[in-house]
């Protein structure tokens, strides 16, 4: 029966970090050749994808319920502006508008179903280990460049463990420190920033109004995401095994 206990739960922590790590592979790799596109250069595209991805990822992980009103938010405010603004397109605006939104209908959520600060620490906890395994790939990356495939798994299965080892520490900080009303508002208001940009390219192509450049940038987004998300997806599951074989039982924090 210790048997079969132990292969649930490794059975368990392969299905939730293999997803969570595809989302976050998705998500690292459009950021990050979105800001390549647009001409960042040096430490920041990696770091802010990194950071990103990683805050994005640990709110679904922690707080789908919140995560879904942002979602909602993020998808309605982008159609609604690309119905209205036409061919006038502004990642930048999307991202503002759609983040708005999001704090809205966050603060709208935690008035009808009050909730404690967890959300959001989770959510500093995401961001101090996207921040860490950003500056220690930004060094591995002078010495070599893996591609967008194990790049984008190695930097799921660091974030991973550093989130773990961050996680609780953050937490008990946040519970002392943090007002539980802001939770969700400011959890919805990151994730919809996100989802509403996302929506934006994934209507980019479609629409006529867009130059050859503009195209073109996009078409280059779009090729990276299949790949960081199969590279997520097998790093995220290796990296839940390996966890759960250390004692990082992923029960415990259900």
């Amino acid at each position: 029966m210790r048997i079969q206990d132990r292969l649930t739960a490794i059975l368990l922590a392969l299905l939730v970090w293999g997803f969570a790590g595809a989302l976050f592979g998705a998500l690292f790799a459009g950021l990050h050749r979105t800001l390549v596109v647009v001409g960042l250069s040096g430490w920041g595209p990696l770091l802010a994808a990194t950071i990103g991805a990683a805050m994005t990822t640990t709110a679904f992980y922690s707080a789908m319920p919140i995560a879904l009103v942002g979602s909602m938010a993020g998808v309605l405010t982008s159609i609604s502006y690309l119905i209205i603004s036409g061919y006038e397109i502004e990642p930048l605006m999307i991202a503002g508008l759609a983040g708005v939104a999001g704090l809205l209908t966050g603060g709208f959520y935690a008035w009808m179903v009050p909730g404690g600060s967890r959300p959001l620490a989770e959510t500093l906890a995401g961001l101090i280990a996207g921040l860490l395994a950003g500056l220690i790939l930004n060094v591995i990356l002078n010495l070599f460049d893996p591609g967008i495939f194990v790049l984008s798994a190695g930097v799921v299965a660091l974030v991973g463990a550093l989130f773990e080892l961050v996680d609780q520490s953050v937490i008990g900080w946040g519970r002392r420190w943090l007002p539980g009303f802001i939770s969700a508002p400011l959890v919805a208001g990151l994730v919809a920033a996100i989802v509403g940009t996302a929506i934006w390219l994934l209507n980019g192509t479609t629409l006529g109004g867009l130059d050859a450049r503009a195209e073109t940038a996009i078409a280059l987004v779009l090729g990276d995401i299949p790949a960081g998300l199969l590279g997520g997806l097998c790093g995220g599951a290796i990296t839940g095994i390996v966890l759960e074989l250390f004692g990082f039982h992923l029960e415990d924090q259900i």
